[in-house]
């Protein structure tokens, strides 16, 4: 059986993506642990600024989520019809989101009934879910030779960065309506 392969890009955008989702929901355990806790908090409580962290990691998470969505629904699109890939993307999109409606002040303040707020965890909570289902779905339709795919940094010919824009032409060709005449 051949070795799966994921292309390079992908595997760009993907970890890139996925490191920054990783930094944003563990800063941001901490900032609830620090300044809501009303469902609990952490054993131990890591010294900083937590809430400017977050939102520095947000700040950061937003363009290559962007990217990322982007080569979703050009070069990855047929891959948006599993729920768990559009359901991790919906998530994150909907933190980023609604992320970037959150004013820092209303935490620091101990203001947490903000609709805004809510939804935010709500958010975080999604993604949470979203991770574990997509990673539950490659682990079952290709296990772990599929899921370490993404981590390769084996590069065919034909997928280096200097082919990234053809592969995004040739895609986005393929998705423009056919001519009237």
């Amino acid at each position: 059986m051949a070795r799966p392969y994921q292309p390079s890009l992908l595997r760009l955008l993907h970890g890139a993506t996925a490191l920054g989702t990783v930094l944003a929901w563990l800063s941001g355990l901490f900032v609830y642990s620090q300044s809501d806790g009303r469902w609990g908090r952490l054993p131990f409580r890591p010294p900083g600024e937590w809430i400017d962290i977050h939102g520095t990691v947000g700040v950061a998470l937003l363009p290559l989520a962007v990217l990322f969505a982007a080569y979703a629904f050009t070069l990855g699109r047929r891959q948006l019809a599993r729920p768990s890939n559009a359901g991790a993307l919906a998530a994150l999109a909907l933190a980023i989101g609604n992320g970037k409606l959150m004013q820092e002040d209303w935490l620091r303040q101990g203001n947490l009934t903000p609709l805004v707020y809510s939804l935010h965890l709500a958010a975080w909570a999604g993604i949470t879910v979203a991770v574990v289902s997509h990673l539950a779905g490659v682990l079952s339709r290709g296990g772990w030779p599929l899921a370490s795919s993404m981590a390769s940094v084996r590069i065919k010919n034909g997928d280096r960065p200097t082919d990234w824009p053809r592969q995004v032409a040739k895609a986005t060709r393929r998705q423009d309506p056919p001519a009237r005449r």
